[in-house]
């Protein structure tokens, strides 16, 4: 599997081995499990506690965190897309668009319209 372009080929091993590692660290708390339920003194109720607070849910907890800054490119490149369609559209149509600034400077910063006082 090649890719013509070397950061998304970095991304895509980064994501492989981010998987591999969850699913590495399930089955290890599986095992953990296995063992709380079939010990002497284990219940099943202990191991299905064992699964859900050492693999589940920290599982979920770390892939969710790991996985935010490929959701925030994600959307960063889906806004450009719309961005330059909406450019591309208004230059069809004849009119002139300046492309939206969605920065958190841009948003608390106020419009110029509304900085304008009303004229007489």
């Amino acid at each position: 599997m090649t890719f013509q372009h070397a950061d998304t080929t970095h991304h895509c091993e980064l994501k492989f081995f981010m998987y591999l590692v969850a699913i590495g660290w399930l089955y290890v708390a599986l095992m953990m499990a296995v063992a709380e339920a079939n010990h002497p003194s284990g219940t099943v109720l202990g191991g299905i506690v064992t699964f859900l607070f050492y693999g589940l849910l920290p599982t979920a907890l770390v892939m969710y965190l790991m996985g935010t800054p490929l959701r925030r490119k994600a959307n960063r490149e889906m806004e450009a897309k719309e961005d330059a369609e909406r450019l591309a559209t208004a230059a069809a149509a004849g009119g002139t668009a300046e492309p939206l600034d969605t920065t958190p400077e841009a948003a608390a910063a106020p419009s110029s319209a509304a900085s304008k006082p009303p004229s007489p």
